[in-house]
């Protein structure tokens, strides 16, 4: 066979393979927005899939996501060990429903086992799309590259119109408070974001902040959704403010 005929070849087995991958996409976006498309008013916790039980943020994670359970949130995780861990734990304990959105990566992600739903991914983008379209807030504890990664998106989504704002909680002030310096200090000071945007994230140490900051969210967002007429999603989170509207008269 000459060398055209074996180049044809090569470039339809290339092509066929991407054809193929577009396919396989499709197919996570679809079991994702199926299998989550009933998901109620939920909160996403991100961390380090390294924080050990004894971490002190990882006891943190697990109260706060606790505290949120009760109420009545969903909490969605990647499913991981550490602070998802915690957060699944927590959620679990309480008993709402616990979320896993595992990742398949030969590092790290082995899936945790307080989950009442797993549902797992081959492909990032499509695993950070269902952690951003299903949450009412992100709660960001210490972590990592994957931990900042899905930060800066959530950031960049807002600060450029793509999504509507919703609270960034940052966990931890003894970790956050560098970050926010260098860009106040650095980034507003070269004109690469605006001062503003920093007032975007809110940094808390403690989990009755995050339940009040995501509970101010909660109370706007129900009386905005209560414009356009009676539906699941804002029976529940009818719920969830009377549930917390009990547990401060307490």
């Amino acid at each position: 066979m000459d060398k055209d005929s074996l180049r044809i070849i090569e470039e339809l087995k290339i092509r066929q393979g991407d054809t193929w991958r577009v396919f396989k996409i499709m197919s996570e976006f679809v079991q994702g927005f199926d299998e989550l498309s009933d998901v109620g008013p939920a909160v996403t916790f991100f961390g380090s899939s390294r924080a050990k039980e004894t971490d002190k943020y990882y006891k943190l994670a697990y109260e706060t996501a606790f505290n949120l359970g009760k109420l009545g949130f969903t909490i969605i995780t990647g499913g991981g060990p550490g602070i998802m861990e915690a957060a699944n734990r927590g959620a679990y304990d309480s008993g709402t429903e616990s979320i896993g959105l595992n990742i398949d990566i030969p590092r790290e992600q082995f899936p945790n086992k307080y989950q009442t739903k797993n549902l797992k991914f081959k492909y990032f983008f499509v695993r950070k799309v269902m952690l951003l379209k299903y949450a009412m807030a992100y709660v960001i504890f210490p972590g990592g590259f994957g931990t900042f990664d899905e930060l800066f998106e959530a950031l960049t989504l807002i600060q450029t119109g793509k999504s509507h704002k919703f609270p960034l909680i940052l966990f931890g002030s003894e970790y956050y408070s560098h970050l926010l310096k260098f860009m106040e200090e650095v980034m507003v000071k070269f004109g690469t974001i605006d001062k503003e945007d920093i007032n975007l994230m809110v940094l808390v140490d403690d989990p009755r902040d995050v339940v009040k900051h995501i509970m101010n969210k909660a109370r706007e967002k129900y009386f905005h959704l209560k414009k356009f007429g009676e539906t699941s999603f804002l029976r529940k989170l009818e719920r969830i403010l009377k549930n917390y509207e009990a547990y401060t008269s307490v």
